[in-house]
């Protein structure tokens, strides 16, 4: 095996790895900065470039320059000679939605548009930064995120648990990876769902050509994701998009997504998994403008992590939470509700 070990030069000891990427079989030649790009979340071209153009991009081990063509089995690796900003965590003075806390826990209500945690042009603001400026001597987890026991997506709202002990990080990641903790979410979809209620089962793993994405792996590729099962149920139905309730049995990223996705019905203006486009309705140009609309209303995916329950660590007693729909999903939903009765009357 050929080993690619990067080449620094004595100055370059200290270098730090930011991204490493190992380029599929079925790549077609394709230039470096614009293969990044596919790759790194809120990279822009000229970033990408200057980064070249210094020496920190490595393929094989080797730094090349912005117009290098990867190619299949490449191994690309970003390198800087500072640290991920994800290990440079700083408290910051950031007001928490706080719905419950004891000297083991708290939960959290995160609003739509906060990061969780700091990486990938996201360092400052994030509910990690406003917990340690709280809250000292935070137990890492597993990836080292100081309190952090799950994690949802920064345009999703909704209930985190903290944990602000070791003994409750480990009992709460237990129950996480065992199923026995209950979490439900809320999401518009685009289409009516046929069945009542349902559930999904499909591996969910990186995709193949947007790493920024996720996708379903069935059958024999199933071993190329981590398995996960979503519970679904309809709440209301508005013709061209579904209100859904969404019971997770596992937490893979951007699970409710990909599972909703891959049966035909993306979450109402997911931009990532393209819910950004009016994809079920008519053509009249009157309908366009009332989606844009909607879309103006609710300028992120349609998810709310509504309801979370646990065993709690120290007292043993089963613990749930819910918390309301936010105001902008509340506005879009009742749009839609306006819309389908309109309709109706028609």
């Amino acid at each position: 095996m050929e080993d690619y070990t990067p080449q620094f030069s004595d100055d370059d000891e200290d270098l730090y790895e930011h991204y490493a990427f190992d380029v599929e079989k079925g790549q077609k030649p394709l230039r470096i900065d614009k293969y990044l790009m596919n790759f790194v979340e809120n990279a822009t071209r000229n970033k990408i470039q200057t980064a070249a153009k210094e020496g920190s991009v490595f393929v094989n081990g080797i730094p090349v320059k912005p117009n290098y063509k990867v190619k299949p089995y490449d191994k690309i690796r970003v390198l800087f000679k500072h640290p991920p900003h994800g290990n440079l965590l700083v408290g910051e003075p950031i007001d928490l939605d706080i719905v419950y806390e004891d000297n083991a826990l708290l939960v959290v209500n995160k609003p739509a548009g906060m990061v969780v945690h700091p990486g990938h042009g996201n360092y400052s603001g994030t509910l990690i930064n406003g917990l340690i400026y709280r809250f000292e001597n935070l137990p890492n987890n597993s990836s080292e995120r100081p309190g952090l026991v799950h994690r949802i997506d920064k345009d999703t709202s909704g209930l985190l648990v903290v944990a602000k002990t070791e003994h409750a990080m480990a009992y709460l990641s237990m129950q996480f990876a065992e199923k026995t903790s209950e979490r439900e979410y809320v999401a518009l979809v685009w289409g009516n769902i046929e069945q009542e209620e349902g559930t999904i089962e499909g591996a969910i793993g990186r995709h193949p050509k947007n790493r920024l994405q996720n996708t379903v792996y069935l059958g024999d590729d199933a071993d190329k994701g981590k398995p996960a099962v979503t519970h679904y149920k309809v709440l209301e139905r508005f013709g061209y998009v579904t209100l859904v309730s969404c019971i997770l049995e596992t937490g893979r990223t951007h699970q409710i997504r990909v599972h909703m996705k891959h049966i035909g019905h993306t979450l109402f203006n997911d931009e990532r998994y393209g819910g950004d486009k009016i994809l079920k309705g008519t053509t009249f140009t009157k309908y366009k403008q009332f989606v844009e609309n909607c879309f103006k209303v609710l300028p992120r995916q349609a998810l709310h992590a509504k309801t979370l329950g646990f065993e709690h660590p120290v007292s043993g007693k089963f613990m749930r939470f819910e918390t309301p729909l936010p105001e902008d999903l509340e506005a879009c939903i009742e749009k839609w509700r306006n819309y389908a009765k309109h309709q109706e009357i028609e």
